[in-house]
């Protein structure tokens, strides 16, 4: 099995994000699959056409995108992706669409093949907190995940794929009051988790109930 991960650059004024330095610090060998990563920029359009060659160049099973959402507590695996663009603030090359459709061929919304509760399972069996998802949001992580499930929908049918959204690390909230954050070796290890649940449960039901969600 071969896996593809991608971190997004750093946006919105940041100078790092966590998420490509998390992807970086993954072993490269998972419970025998091959883990594969590749930086993605934070821009419309781009960030799915360089996802895109990266899946032409590996050919992966599987494709695990990993984004930063500030403000959330813990490691979140998402369900789903809508069919909008809607900017808070600009992309990296100062695209701000707004209400706009990803894919006017694409569905309203995809879910992830990826066992996203039995992800949650692992990592907080290794004592971390976690939970599901049922929003990636409108920015460009939500962008990316919908175009992977589309591309998984017109051409790459064998294909799975899925999200992960990790919070702020330290340096990031020292002039935002009351925000959490985690440390960068916990968030890649947290990631590490889910991905070993990715391999169990390849070709297997995710499980029917854990606990915590967020929405």
């Amino acid at each position: 099995m071969k896996i593809l991960v991608t971190g997004f650059d750093p946006f919105g004024g940041e100078k790092i994000n966590p998420a490509w330095e998390a992807v970086k610090k993954l072993p490269d060998t998972i419970k025998d699959a091959e883990i594969v990563k590749e930086e993605i920029p934070t821009v419309y359009g781009k960030s799915a056409d360089v996802c895109k060659q990266a899946i032409q160049k590996h050919q992966p099973d599987i494709v695990l995108n990993i984004g930063q959402a500030g403000g959330r507590f813990t490691i979140t695996p998402e369900r789903v992706a809508i069919n909008v663009d809607d900017a808070r603030i600009p992309d990296n090359e100062g695209n701000q669409p707004i209400d706009q459709l990803i894919q006017s061929d694409g569905q309203a919304a995809y879910f992830t093949q990826l066992p996203v509760k039995a992800m949650v399972e692992n990592i907080k069996r290794n004592g971390f907190p976690t939970a599901v998802s049922n929003t990636a949001g409108t920015f460009v992580c939500n962008h990316i995940m919908y175009q992977v499930q589309y591309m998984i929908d017109k051409e790459f049918p064998n294909m799975k794929g899925g999200f992960i959204h990790v919070p702020f690390i330290a340096e990031q909230v020292v002039d935002k009051p009351n925000q959490p954050f985690m440390n960068i070796s916990d968030m890649a290890f947290c990631i590490e988790k889910g991905l070993e649940a990715i391999v169990d449960f390849a070709g297997k039901e995710d499980l029917k109930a854990v606990g915590g969600e967020t929405h």
